[in-house]
């Protein structure tokens, strides 16, 4: 089954995938082995974890016995084939001319540079599409090369597995709709955060200790969320609502810790809402075009590679667009990404070629394929090179010429660790370059988590994907509720 991670939710293009979770439910204690559970969880998210736990494990038996069975089944025989007779060529044999057959026509002598460059452009074009023709559709399910890391599997039932099923009950999810993927996902994403949790959660329970919240500790959390890189406008929103609550009634330190968490979570969400889109995913049946940018060094060609293996697993056709033309080894790196997912890239051989034309090509290619989703991998720049900002607000307007009709998404890959000089480079693309969203990276390998408030809250950009590991599946969408659970895991 192909599990859609753009929308949380089975993919719909596979209604006869065979259904295990239909499967007979072994007893919960059988399959969830008893185990100390931290003395911070609640009996009866602990007993939904084991549920849970019960549901997936029959799930996992059902699929290894289906596999087990196909594997079972004898190959029927190969048919030899049968050749067809040859038919006559109606052609008399003096009208057949073998070597115009097979010669290329040469351009017209006589034309100027200007119009042997159109043709060869043309030509080059043509070629792309005749590629893009012959080249069948990716299929929906995830093809040997986009499974390039293993697939998840259903481990112990430990402290990783009961914080996710908890994370996931406490958004109002199903039994019945529980998947390994996000089990997996969450998992991934709160040892990615270590880094961050260990510098903030530690320093924020001595802060908030035993007792009720007061005006001093509010001073000692307010240099907490400015050393976490939260921002100075999220720290004082955050504080003044803190501040007017506790002249209201008086705040245990649970209670602060919950209402910090939905002030966090307020935060996040702002711009997402006022975007009007709460996942960003592709729209099936229309092209949908991202353009990655970003400065050097961000990861922004393997955030695109990882982007492009999420979106093959989930059931959409995607190609590559290699625009990145000046960065040494640049194509070739975006090649290896597309081998790795079975993801077609388009892209221009020789030396600088121009970014415009070889997203002009990809464009072409994906509408001749009926390619749902394009991803642009553009070369880095610096906010502050006027030249190279104009060479993106080409590539923009080569993409609104040929597919105006095209749903554009201009996406900035931040590095976490950068902190405040991440939020910078956000603020400048904004106003450069149009930007409609972030995707954060690097978050394990960094303490400063916290900038994900200051991007939502200062640059006011949604963030919409998020990475927190080096392996291909250690992206996935944005949920404000699961970042900051995570961020404040204990």
């Amino acid at each position: 089954m192909v599990y859609d991670w753009f929308n949380r939710s089975a993919a719909p293009q596979n209604p006869q995938d065979p259904q295990p979770e239909q499967a007979a439910e072994p007893p919960a204690q059988e399959e969830a082995p008893a185990v100390e559970a931290p003395s911070d969880i609640d009996q009866d998210a602990l007993d939904w974890a084991r549920q849970a736990y019960a549901r997936l494990k029959a799930q996992q038996e059902a699929q290894k016995q289906e596999v087990a069975a196909a594997a079972a089944e004898p190959e029927p025989e190969p048919t030899p084939p049968v050749e067809p007779t040859p038919e006559p060529d109606p052609t008399p044999v003096s009208a057949q001319d073998p070597v115009q057959a097979v010669q290329t026509p040469e351009p017209a002598v006589g034309l100027s540079l200007l119009e042997q460059a159109a043709a060869q452009r043309a030509q080059r074009q043509q070629e792309q599409l005749e590629r893009a023709i012959e080249t069948p559709a990716a299929p929906v399910e995830p093809t040997p090369a986009a499974t390039d890391e293993a697939a998840p599997s259903l481990g112990d039932f430990d402290e990783d597995f009961t914080w996710s099923a908890e994370v996931l009950a406490a958004q109002g999810r199903q039994l019945s709709d529980i998947s390994l993927e996000e089990i997996d996902w969450l998992g991934r994403l709160r040892r990615g955060m270590e880094k961050t949790r260990q510098g903030f959660v530690t320093q924020l329970l001595d802060t908030l200790g035993d007792d009720p919240l007061t005006p001093e500790v509010l001073d000692d959390l307010e240099s907490l969320l400015l050393r976490a890189d939260v921002g100075v406008k999220a720290t004082d929103q955050v504080l003044e609502a803190l501040r007017k609550r506790l002249n209201e009634e008086v705040v245990e330190p649970e209670e602060g810790i919950r209402f910090l968490k939905d002030q966090l979570k307020g935060l996040l969400d702002q711009p997402i809402q006022a975007s009007g889109t709460a996942l960003l995913a592709p729209e099936r049946g229309r092209l949908n075009v991202w353009l990655m940018v970003g400065v050097n060094g961000v990861g922004k060609t393997t955030t695109l590679g990882k982007l492009a293996n999420l979106a093959i697993r989930s059931g959409y056709s995607c190609l590559i667009a290699a625009a990145d033309t000046f960065r040494a080894a640049a194509v070739q790196q975006v090649q290896v990404w597309g081998e790795r997912s079975g993801v077609t890239v388009v892209s221009n051989p020789s030396a600088n070629a121009d970014p415009a034309a070889v997203v002009y090509d990809a464009i072409g290619a994906a509408q001749a394929k009926g390619t749902d989703l394009v991803l642009v991998d553009t070369a880095g720049r610096l906010q502050t090179k006027h030249n190279l900002m104009e060479e993106l607000s080409k590539v923009r307007r080569i993409v609104d010429k040929l597919a105006p009709d095209a749903e554009v998404q201009s996406l900035l890959v931040l590095d976490a660790s950068q902190g405040q000089n991440g939020l910078k480079q956000a603020m400048a693309f904004a106003q450069a370059a149009g930007l409609t969203g972030v995707v954060l990276t690097k978050l394990d390998g960094s303490s400063r988590g916290g900038v994900a408030l200051a991007v939502s809250s200062e640059a006011g950009l949604p963030i919409r994907f998020i990475g927190a590991g080096e392996g291909i599946r250690d992206l996935r969408p944005f949920n404000s509720f699961e970042f900051v659970e995570a961020l404040l895991a204990k």
